[in-house]
């Protein structure tokens, strides 16, 4: 099946019942980290314009990882990656030209060592609410994904929300991956009924203000 672009889709205009879910733009997945994503400081621009946009509800996700997780390949023998986000430290922190409005909610994943989540309906809050619940809770129906890295958070993240309801849109120009070609990522959320969507067109009626 080939990948369908979305200059056919129309003009989506958040609003109250529209939720931007940030996944895990972290300094250790930005090119000068500990697990760097090949252009992953692109996509913080973009973030920032669509942040300043009226969504009901703005989310991120972080990995905050104890130093023992069972993902770091350092210290489990299954383990698939370096040691990153560790909870508490620079690399799992924002980066400082990522800018949020303060009403944002963020949420942690992988803070128990030996639980992973790619997805961020894995990730809490600090009284331990599940991302599902707070979307429900602020009467969200459609999402706007997007962060790092493609092939794994980001991806997780949209296949969950898609089967748990929501109309899902990914947010191509918002989101890098760990591959040179994004194309068989982006087609495995489209088979599964995600849309595919600029951040750029979304926001450009807002350039102007």
């Amino acid at each position: 099946m080939p990948l369908q672009s979305a200059p056919s889709l129309p003009a989506f205009i958040p609003g109250k019942t529209d939720a931007l879910i940030v996944v895990d733009v972290q300094n250790d997945f930005l090119p000068d980290g500990a697990l760097p994503v090949p252009k992953g400081h692109t996509i913080v621009p973009v973030i920032n314009r669509l942040a300043h946009l009226p969504f009901g509800l703005i989310v991120t996700s972080q990995d905050w990882h104890p130093s023992d997780h069972v993902s770091f390949k350092t210290t489990h023998q299954n383990g698939l990656w370096p040691p990153h986000c560790v909870a508490n430290t620079h690399g799992a922190a924002f980066p400082q030209d990522l800018h949020l409005p303060e009403r944002t909610l963020h949420l942690l994943k992988g803070a128990q060592s030996d639980q992973d989540s790619y997805s961020a309906f894995g990730a809490q809050t600090q009284s331990g609410q599940l991302l599902d619940a707070v979307l429900k809770q602020h009467g969200i129906t459609r999402v706007f994904v997007c962060g790092l890295a493609l092939e794994y958070c980001v991806q997780a993240t949209a296949l969950d929300a898609q089967k748990a309801g929501y109309t899902t849109v990914l947010l191509t120009d918002a989101t890098q991956g760990l591959e040179a070609d994004p194309t068989p990522a982006l087609m495995a959320c489209q088979a599964k009924g995600i849309l595919l969507y600029s951040g750029l067109q979304l926001h450009t009626p807002y350039l102007t203000r």
